[in-house]
């Protein structure tokens, strides 16, 4: 779509996945304030669109790599802390913190969402995205893909394939 990505990753298999996937910039997170952030603020750009899922420590650091009228998707928790922001932050950046929850939007918009998936997999069929699968998992081994996804092993989505039972 144009943008210029910048990954943000726990570990260096994280931030190959990304670079495998277009990421052009790659920095990986060190005590709650990642290389990206330090950069951004030196350079005096800033970041234009940032997609947070993992929130806690982070949250902050990331705010204030913020560009003039970014915006912010809060789009969860992995970290599992919701973290608070400092609010003159979000003034000083002249920045929008964007609440993202597609239940919400679907039972809101059903219409616009069914739009934006038929779209959406009409890339998947031109090849034009490609979604990183992590694994494929038969329905006796969910504990298993839930165990990877806890320790924070997964670098993309994990499928638990009901039809692969074992006998």
């Amino acid at each position: 779509m144009g943008g210029r990505v910048i990954a943000v990753a726990s570990s260096q298999d994280k931030l190959a996945v990304a670079k495998a996937h277009g990421a052009v910039e790659r920095h990986r997170l060190s005590d709650g304030r990642s290389e990206a952030q330090a950069e951004g603020a030196n350079r005096r750009i800033g970041v234009d669109v940032l997609y947070d899922c993992v929130g806690g420590p982070h949250a902050e650091p990331a705010l204030r790599a913020m560009a003039w009228e970014g915006r912010y998707l809060v789009v969860g928790f992995a970290a599992g802390e919701i973290p608070r922001f400092p609010l003159n932050l979000v003034m000083l950046r002249g920045c929008s913190v964007v609440g993202v929850l597609l239940s919400g939007f679907v039972a809101r918009h059903p219409d616009r969402h069914r739009a934006n998936m038929v779209e959406l997999l009409e890339w998947c069929r031109q090849g034009k995205i490609v979604p990183h699968i992590h694994g494929i998992f038969p329905l006796a081994e969910t504990a298993k893909a839930l165990g990877l996804i806890e320790g924070r092993k997964v670098t993309g989505r994990v499928i638990v394939n009901p039809h692969e039972l074992l006998v």
